[in-house]
């Protein structure tokens, strides 16, 4: 005897429209690119050899506005979620971490409030840190581990490899090391000196983690 399962599931959405999550998803980031590249209008792209400050930022958006058409085509011959009720933690915690980054990186000042440029090696942590609290299941201890293996390779990248005018450390720091060092021997033994850090962050506390006993009751018995 075979089983029914006609009318188990929630009916899925009518119309042409068949995943409106993925609709707003898609329009959301064609948004995104369309203000990537309208704010980086003005900025030189330059070329593979010679790389300009707005190279990266306009192929990310050409990148991301080509997932927004994606889903927005999936939209339409795809069976998807519908719309769910939205929560403000993970724009509020994401925003904030933009707003982080963009006040520590440089010198900021607004009015009578006035702020060093840390650079990368201080902003990156700190926008990595606050972004990842956007959802209920972050935990400090995998973000600090996250912030500090992720930023000595965006350090490198960026400030070693591609020489883009970013901003990577205070000046202040610089009095650490030798003085005989360039830049770029502090910029790679500041990335080294965080990496290590992240490794022993990780090791030091797995331990900790794998040592607990789960002494939930799973009988079933209440």
């Amino acid at each position: 005897m075979s089983l029914s399962h006609e009318g188990s599931g929630l009916p899925g959405p009518r119309g042409p429209i068949r995943a409106p999550q993925s609709l707003a998803g898609g329009i959301l980031l064609i948004a995104l690119a369309a203000l990537a590249l309208w704010l980086t209008r003005d900025l030189d792209q330059g070329t593979l050899n010679a790389m300009g400050p707005a190279m990266l930022p306009r192929w990310l958006a050409m990148a991301v506005g080509l997932s927004g058409l994606a889903l927005l085509a999936f939209a339409f011959i795809k069976q998807g979620d519908v719309l769910e009720r939205w929560s403000l933690r993970g724009p509020v915690f994401v925003i904030g971490a933009i707003l982080a980054f963009a006040v520590t990186i440089r010198p900021f000042s607004f009015g009578p409030l006035a702020m060093p440029g840390l650079g990368m090696v201080a902003a990156g942590p700190l926008a990595i840190i606050i972004g990842g609290f956007a959802t209920p299941e972050a935990r400090l201890r995998d973000l600090v581990i996250l912030a500090l293996s992720l930023t000595p390779f965006c350090m490198v990248l960026f400030g070693d490899l591609l020489n883009l005018p970013i901003p990577i450390f205070p000046q202040a720091l610089t009095g650490l090391f030798p003085a005989d060092w360039s830049q770029k021997a502090v910029l790679r033994a500041t990335a080294a000196i965080m990496a290590v850090a992240a490794a022993i962050l990780f090791f030091a506390t797995r331990s900790r983690r794998t040592n607990r006993i789960d002494v939930a009751d799973h009988s079933g018995r209440i």
